[in-house]
């Protein structure tokens, strides 16, 4: 069974993560790789939504337990396969040549909710679902670059409120503070939302590709530094 699908909705591509929580392990990685080739390839898409079959989830972010077995075999050169790969995904995100839309339908914590991040655009259900950090809370510091994409989905106040205090915010404090363009109320809405908001782009893929490449260029100038360097030297994990 995959864990991540797309289907077309006439110039839509919707990405559906479908293994429960959507936790990030190396097959996501490869899934998420495999549907952004096959959308690139299809000209006639125009926009992309992301979002989750699950009832409660959007994503929670790092698969935990797999990494902690990685970490007890000692296999660090996997670990650093998956770390290089999500932060592929998310720079394949930053650059995607359209508009990148998550209609978050349930929890979206850590690099779930980072994702959402690397989006253009954010729609949230408020009936259910909480977007949240708890990387404080895990002692699993931001890499750099991650902090750099957030800032561009979060106002700063909003972001040095949620990252050292890993408080969990709904959609209607996020539509307060500027991170969603609307919370839906509920699921149903959340989808017909976002796909209408996905339909109004009828964009050249070349502007808007190279506006992204043009607006993200430091960001990414750090993901393939100084994140590169956290990686290699595992400089990750914090004990105590």
């Amino acid at each position: 069974m995959p864990v991540i699908e797309w289907g077309k909705d006439g110039s839509v591509a919707v990405i559906r993560m479908c293994n429960a929580a959507n936790k990030q392990n190396l097959v996501f990685v490869e899934e998420m790789n495999r549907c952004l080739d096959e959308i690139e390839a299809d000209k006639e898409i125009y926009a992309v939504v992301l979002t989750s079959d699950d009832e409660k989830n959007f994503c929670q972010g790092i698969d935990i337990e797999w990494l902690t077995a990685r970490m007890g075999e000692k296999d660090f050169a996997g670990i650093k396969a998956f770390l290089h790969g999500i932060n592929g995904i998310f720079k394949r995100f930053l650059f995607m040549p359209l508009p990148m839309i998550a209609a978050i339908n349930g929890h979206a914590f850590g690099n779930g909710a980072m994702l959402a991040c690397t989006c253009d655009f954010r729609f949230m259900k408020k009936d259910k679902g909480f977007f949240c950090f708890p990387e404080v809370d895990i002692s699993i510091p931001f890499l750099p670059g991650m902090i750099q994409f957030v800032r561009k989905a979060i106002p700063e106040y909003k972001f040095n409120e949620m990252i050292l205090s890993g408080k969990r915010v709904g959609a209607e404090e996020l539509y307060q503070s500027h991170v969603i363009v609307k919370a839906s109320s509920d699921r149903e809405e959340l989808l017909k939302d976002a796909m209408a908001f996905a339909r109004t782009f009828t964009k050249k893929r070349g502007i808007f590709g190279e506006l992204k490449k043009r607006m993200h260029k430091n960001i990414v100038q750090v993901m393939e530094t100084e994140d590169v360097q956290q990686i290699e030297s595992m400089g990750l994990f914090i004990d105590g």
